[in-house]
C-alpha cells in the first residue's frame, strides 16, 4: 500500500509525520498528543505492545527502536522526520521479502523523501486547539508548529535543509486511581471532587486525578547532501538532530473543606469510604508514575549511501547508518507534592549512549538485462544495539548532578546476516520469486545492577543463528486481474530491554528471564487485485502462525516462588483473517475519490501451559483472544475537488475493542488502562490561492468521542495550516 505527499495535503490533517498512517489499511498508531514520543505502529498482526514488529525507515535510515519491544521507550523516532520532508510512504505487509528483517513480520514502513532539482522551498505553520473534558479536568490544550524546508541543485551537487519546531499542551495521559474499599464509612476526614469509576477488571475505584499533563518544546534539524558522481552513481550523506523538552505536570481533584488541594493523607474519608494504614491515600499517588516528570533528549542521526543506477547488468548500493542518544534523561522527584514542585531530592533516568548502527551492502544482478527475465538481488547486513539506562540519585530533581547510581542494566546485541532473492518471470502472465535469509545473532555484555537491594549481575551470554525461506508465485490471470500466493518465515531475536529487564520482587532485583527464545512466524497470504482505469481493489486473506511470541505475561520469577509480569514465551498463537483495500478516483462524480479498507482478524491463543493468573494459579489461557489485536478495523476517506481553488475531505476510522491481559480478564475496556472500541470522523477543507499558496482547515475526532487505549485518547481538536512554496 502506498499514499503520496499530494494525497496526504488534500485529505489528511497530518500534524506530525504519524498522522500519515491514519487511513492505511490494517494500521493503527497510538498518537496520544502532537509530538509523542510514545506512538508505536501496530498492524494487523501485530498489537500496540510490541514495536519490534515492524520495520520503519526514511531514505533508509531505521527509526524502528530496537532496543525493546514496547509502547514506550522502544516505539520508533518519528520526530527525526517532519511532515513537509516527505514525498510518499509505501507499506509492505508481511515477512516475504528476504531483504528484510524478520522485524518484518508485521510491517515494513519505506518512507521518501525527495532532493529538489533546482532551487525551492517552503513553508508550513500549522494551530491547534484541542477542547477536553474528562472527570474533573475541563480545559483547552493547543500547540503551534512550523516547518520549513530549502534546498538546491549546482550541477551535480543537490542539498536539501529542513526545520521543524514544536510548542505544544497535551491532555492528561494518566489518570490517578485508588482502589475502594469493601466497605463505606464515616471515619476520617472528609475531603471531596473524587470519582466513582470502575478498573478494566471491573472492580471499583474511586478517580483522585490527573496527570502526564505535558508542555512541550521540540526541534527537528535535518540536513542531506547528494552527489552525483557519475550519470550512474551517487553518494549521498544525511544528518539528522531531534532535541525535545518536556514537562509534565499532574492535578488533584481532592479538596479539603476550605476548598485547598489534597495530594496525600494518612486517614482521610473520600465519597463515603474510609483511606487509611495501608489504603492510606500516600505521596507516591501524585508521583512518576501518575505523570509528575521532566524530560529533556538530544539525538542524533547520520546516513551515508551510495547507490549505482545503470539499468544495466550489475547494480549496487551501500547504506551506513547510526543513531545515538547523545543526552536523553528523565528526572523524577522524590518527595511529595506540593513541596515537590519547589525541588527536592529524586532520581534522574539516563539513556546516554544508547543507541544502534546499521550496514546493508546490497547487489543487483540481471542477466538479461533490466527488463529480462531473471531479477536477482543479494547482500549483507548488520546491525548492532546498545542499551544503557542508568538510574542516579540528585539532591535536586529539577536541576541537580547525578550523584549515586541506583540502579543500571546494560546490553548489546549485533545481528549479521546474508540473504538472496530471485525473481524470475518463467511464462508470460507468471512470476516466481524466491528467497532466503540467513541470520546469526547474539546477545552480550548484560548487566543489571542494584545499590539497595544489592544486586550485580553479569547475564549469560546467548546466541542463535537461523535461516528465513520465502516465496511468492504471482499470475495476471486477465489485463486487470492478478493472483498472488506469499509464504515467508522469519525470526524476531529478542531485544536488549526483553533480556534484561529488571524487576523487584521480595525487596532483591531479579532477572525474569535472560534466556528468551526468538519468536517464529510462519506467515501466508493470497491476495486477489484488480486495476482499472483510475480504481483499484484488493481482497487478501492471510495467516500468521506464530510459535515463541514475545509478549508480557504473569509467571514464577525465576529463582523465586513469587509471581510477577515479565516477557515470556508463548508457546503458540495463530492469527488469520481478511482485509479488502479499495481506491477510486473520479468514482460516480469527477473529482470525487475514494479511499477505504476493512480488516478482519481472528487472533487466538493456542497453548500457552506456563501462564499464572494474579493469584498465582495455573491457568488455561487456550482460545483466549491474543492482547492488543483488535478483531475489526475500517477506515476511509472521501476527497472531493470542486474546482481548482476549493477541495475537502471528510475521514472515518473505527477500531473494535482489544484485550490488555493473556487473560483476556480486563473486561470493563471503557476506563483508564482499558482499550475500548472507538469511531472516530474527520474532516479537511482546502483552498488554493494559487499555485504556491494554500490554506487548510480541519476537525479531527469532529464526533468528539471519548475513548481509552490505555490512555485517554484526545478528543475534538481544531486544526487550522498555512502553506507557501517558492
Amino acid at each position: 500500500e502506498s499514499v503520496t505527499a499530494t494525497e496526504l495535503n488534500e485529505s489528511v490533517n497530518v500534524v506530525n509525520v504519524e498522522d500519515a498512517f491514519k487511513y492505511m489499511p490494517g494500521l493503527i498508531v497510538r498518537k496520544r498528543n502532537a509530538g509523542d514520543q510514545f506512538a508505536p505502529l501496530a498492524t494487523r498482526t501485530s498489537g500496540l505492545g510490541q514495536s519490534a514488529r515492524s520495520l520503519i525507515y526514511v531514505d533508509g535510515v531505521l527509526l524502528s527502536t530496537l532496543i525493546g519491544n514496547n509502547n514506550s521507550n522502544a516505539t520508533p523516532r518519528w520526530g527525526m522526520v517532519s511532515p513537509e520532508e516527505i514525498s510518499r510512504i509505501d507499506v509492505m505487509y508481511g515477512p516475504y521479502s528476504a531483504a528484510y528483517a524478520g522485524n518484518s513480520m508485521g510491517a515494513v514502513v519505506e518512507m521518501t523523501t525527495r532532493m529538489p532539482e533546482k532551487f525551492e522551498g517552503s513553508v508550513r505553520a500549522t494551530a491547534a486547539v484541542q477542547k477536553y473534558s474528562l472527570y474533573g479536568t475541563d480545559g483547552n490544550y493547543a500547540n503551534e508548529q512550523v516547518n520549513a524546508l530549502l534546498g538546491s541543485r549546482s550541477g551535480p551537487l543537490s542539498w536539501r535543509l529542513s526545520a521543524n519546531y514544536l510548542d505544544a499542551r497535551s491532555q492528561p495521559l494518566n489518570i490517578i486511581t485508588v482502589a475502594r474499599p469493601a466497605a463505606p464509612s464515616a471515619l476520617g476526614t472528609p475531603v471531596t471532587g473524587a470519582y466513582a469509576d470502575a478498573n478494566r477488571l471491573g472492580a471499583p475505584i474511586l478517580v483522585i486525578g490527573s496527570g502526564g499533563i505535558e508542555a512541550k518544546q521540540q526541534l527537528n534539524l535535518k540536513g542531506r547532501v547528494a552527489l552525483d558522481i557519475t550519470p550512474q552513481w551517487t553518494a549521498s550523506y544525511t544528518l539528522g538532530v531531534f532535541q525535545s523538552d518536556v514537562t509534565s505536570k499532574v492535578e488533584t481533584y481532592l479538596r479539603d473543606a476550605a476548598g485547598n488541594p489534597v495530594y496525600s493523607g494518612t486517614d482521610l474519608n473520600i465519597g463515603g469510604y474510609r483511606f487509611t494504614g495501608a489504603n492510606a491515600i500516600g505521596a507516591g499517588s501524585f508521583s512518576s508514575s501518575s505523570g509528575y516528570y521532566t524530560c529533556k533528549q538530544e539525538h542524533l542521526s547520520h546516513a551515508a549511501t551510495l547507490k549505482s543506477n545503470t539499468r544495466g547488468q550489475w547494480d549496487w548500493e551501500a547504506v551506513v547508518t547510526a543513531f545515538n542518544y547523545n543526552n536523553d534523561r528523565n528526572r523524577i522527584p522524590g518527595n511529595a507534592l506540593p513541596a515537590a514542585a519547589a525541588g527536592g531530592a529524586g532520581t534522574l533516568v539516563s539513556l546516554n549512549g544508547t543507541g544502534w548502527q546499521t550496514v546493508d551492502l546490497k547487489g543487483f544482478w540481471r542477466p538479461q538485462g533490466f527488463e529480462g527475465p531473471h531479477q536477482v538481488s543479494f547482500g549483507l547486513h548488520r546491525d548492532a544495539y546498545r542499551l544503557e539506562s542508568t538510574t542516579y540519585a540528585t539532591p535536586n530533581w529539577i536541576a541537580g548532578d547525578p550523584t549515586a547510581v541506583n540502579s543500571s542494566a546494560l546490553g548489546k546485541t549485533r545481528t549479521d546476516a546474508f540473504w538472496v532473492q530471485e525473481a524470475w518471470r518463467f511464462a508470460p502472465h507468471y512470476r516466481l520469486t524466491v528467497g532466503a535469509r540467513q541470520e546469526w545473532w547474539e546477545a552480550f555484555d548484560g548487566l543489571n545492577f542494584s545499590a539497595a537491594p544489592a544486586s550485580n549481575v553479569n547475564q549469560p551470554k546467548l546466541s542463535s543463528s537461523k535461516l528465513s525461506p520465502k516465496a511468492a508465485l504471482s499470475w495476471e490471470a486477465t489485463p486487470e486481474w492478478t493472483v498472488t500466493g506469499s509464504y515467508g518465515s522469519a525470526y524476531r531475536f529478542p531485544t536488549v530491554s526483553e533480556l534484561y529487564q529488571a524487576v523487584t520482587v521480595a525487596g532483591v532485583i531479579q532477572t525474569p528471564n535472560p534466556n528468551l527464545r526468538p519468536e517464529f512466524a510462519r506467515s501466508g497470504e493470497l491476495a486477489f487485485e484488480r486495476i482499472v482505469d483510475r480504481s483499484r481493489i484488493r481482497i487478501s486473506l492471510f495467516q500468521e502462525n506464530l510459535t515463541d511470541a514475545l509478549i508480557a505475561q504473569n509467571s514464577i520469577i525465576p529463582g523465586t516462588s513469587v509471581i510477577g509480569s515479565s516477557t515470556q514465551n508463548i508457546d503458540r498463537i495463530r492469527s488469520r483473517g481478511l482485509e479488502i483495500s479499495a481506491q477510486a478516483s473520479d468514482a460516480l462524480v469527477r473529482g470525487l475519490d475514494l479511499t477505504g479498507s476493512v480488516t478482519f482478524v481472528d487472533s487466538k491463543i493456542l497453548s500457552n501451559p506456563t501462564f499464572r493468573n494474579a493469584a498465582g494459579v495455573l491457568t488455561d489461557v487456550s482460545g483466549k483472544y491474543t492482547p492488543s489485536i483488535p478483531k475489526l478495523k475500517v477506515s476511509g476517506y472521501a476527497t472531493y475537488r470542486v474546482d481548482e481553488h476549493w477541495s475537502g475531505a471528510v475521514g472515518a476510522r473505527y477500531s473494535s475493542r482489544v484485550w490488555a491481559t493473556v487473560d483476556n480478564t480486563d473486561i470493563n475496556p471503557g476506563t483508564y488502562q482499558g482499550f475500548e472500541s472507538f469511531f472516530v470522523a474527520d474532516v479537511r477543507v482546502n483552498y488554493m490561492f494559487d499555485r504556491k499558496t494554500r490554506a487548510s482547515a480541519g476537525i479531527d475526532n469532529l464526533n468528539n468521542q471519548k475513548y481509552f487505549l490505555f490512555h485517554p485518547f484526545p478528543q475534538r481538536t481544531l486544526i487550522a495550516e498555512v502553506r507557501h512554496t517558492f
